[in-house]
């Protein structure tokens, strides 16, 4: 199953989730498979990344719009997809065209 993420920095107006939404829609995820976050990428304490953490089951396949959506730094980024890795579930992001259900995807992560 896929399961999306998105965040935004901030509950601005200004920011919208709508474009990464609309990608991961188009991406085959399902709307009721749908977890958000409006804060920083820098804090640890994103409640809809929590959710969406503990939903994805072994099998699955967690897919973002873009990296930075996921973790504003390398090290963040790597402890969740090693988190999801030891689940057996995949990590994908759109932007970046990263996908670790693929030999090259996978290889890129084992690289860092």
């Amino acid at each position: 199953m896929l399961v999306g993420y998105m965040r935004v920095s901030s509950d601005s107006d200004r920011q919208s989730t709508d474009l990464q939404r609309d990608a991961l829609l188009a991406a085959g995820v399902d709307p009721r498979h749908l977890f958000e976050d409006r804060a920083s990428g820098a804090k640890d304490d994103r409640a809809g990344l929590a959710r969406a953490l503990e939903f994805v089951r072994a099998g699955d396949v967690l897919v973002v719009w873009k990296l930075d959506r996921l973790g504003r730094s390398l090290s963040h980024l790597l402890a969740i997809v090693t988190s999801l890795k030891d689940k057996r579930v995949a990590f994908r992001s759109l932007t970046e065209n990263l996908d670790t259900t693929t030999p090259s995807g996978e290889f890129l992560f084992q690289v860092f």
